[in-house]
């Protein structure tokens, strides 16, 4: 079994599932030792090492700021990993693999909850339009190899994702982990206000990574449609309302103000979980507990956080 990605967020979150499922033969490979954008590499690796199973969890990622700055390296880094991967996992005979997607791959204004069909029904979300056109990609490379090949690749549309291992950069990380590390900073130095990108009015849902893990577990062993399947709980709370939560986890008593001069991006998105709930899987975590759990963590491997 081979997880690509795994010292990222959710690669990492997927090793330890399977660690705790009592799995001993898993790969996994640094990207000094594989770099998944060299399709010889890949070709050779798989070529060698066999596996079975493959979850496709590497990724360039980032927030709004990071899409904004580098944008050729969200499209042709995530084109070039996804090509190589799927491609090299069907001509080495690996018998299914599970692709990462985004619920950024969504129209900007697709209604509410967002329903799997909507995929390809509207314009994308500018400021994070580059990693979505990529991801669509790889969803697209999935559905042709199954369809002709008889390849069984899945693909999951994670929503929001936070936890363990997150990136709390204040330049090009996602809103969550950048609040954490904004209001610990502020109460360390008895700052007040803290000042947030955008309205606060955007609503967003947000699952904790350990539970995508194990829903990528149950879906590669259950699951087998074509269809992509959403990935949630199918909640969501506002941005304001998401830094009130994270100022009482992390104990931080000032006042909180919203820049409006900064972009809100999508105004709402929320997945709709209908298919995945009718499947057998309900997420676990609620965002209190997951935010207090994320913030301990950050406490206790803040000089070794991704930053």
């Amino acid at each position: 079994m081979f997880v690509a990605g795994h010292r990222g967020l959710v690669g990492a979150a997927i090793v330890r599932a399977l660690h705790a499922d009592n799995y001993t033969s898993i790969l996994t490979r640094t990207r000094r030792e594989l770099d998944l954008r060299r399709q010889s590499a890949v070709d050779a690796f798989f070529a060698g090492e066999r596996p079975q199973l493959v979850f496709l969890a590497a990724a360039t990622v980032g927030g709004i700021h990071a899409n904004e700055a580098q944008p050729a390296d969200f499209l042709r880094d995530n084109l070039q990993i996804q090509t190589n991967v799927i491609d090299a996992a069907w001509r080495h005979g690996v018998r299914k693999l599970c692709f990462l997607g985004s619920s950024c791959i969504y129209p900007r204004s697709a209604a509410q909850p967002i329903r799997e069909e909507y995929l390809l029904t509207g314009a994308l979300e500018p400021t994070n339009e580059w990693y979505a056109i990529a991801k669509i990609a790889g969803i697209k490379m999935c559905q042709a190899y199954r369809r002709q090949y008889q390849f069984n690749a899945i693909a999951l549309m994670p929503t929001n994702l936070y936890g363990p291992g997150d990136n709390f950069s204040l330049e090009n990380s996602h809103v969550l982990p950048a609040m954490i590390r904004k209001f610990h900073e502020a109460k360390r130095h008895a700052t007040s206000p803290v000042t947030l990108w955008g309205t606060g009015t955007p609503r967003r849902e947000f699952l904790h990574v350990d539970d995508l893990a194990q829903a990528c577990l149950f879906l590669m062993d259950s699951y087998d449609s074509p269809e992509i399947i959403n990935v949630g709980v199918g909640e969501d709370v506002s941005i304001a309302e998401l830094a009130s939560l994270v100022a009482e986890a992390v104990g931080y008593p000032g006042a909180i103000e919203f820049d409006a001069s900064r972009p809100d991006g999508a105004p709402r998105k929320l997945l709709d979980v209908t298919r995945l709930t009718q499947w057998g899987w309900r997420a676990q975590i609620s965002l209190a507990a997951g935010v207090r759990q994320t913030y301990e963590w950050y406490v206790q491997h803040e000089h070794a956080a991704r930053k």
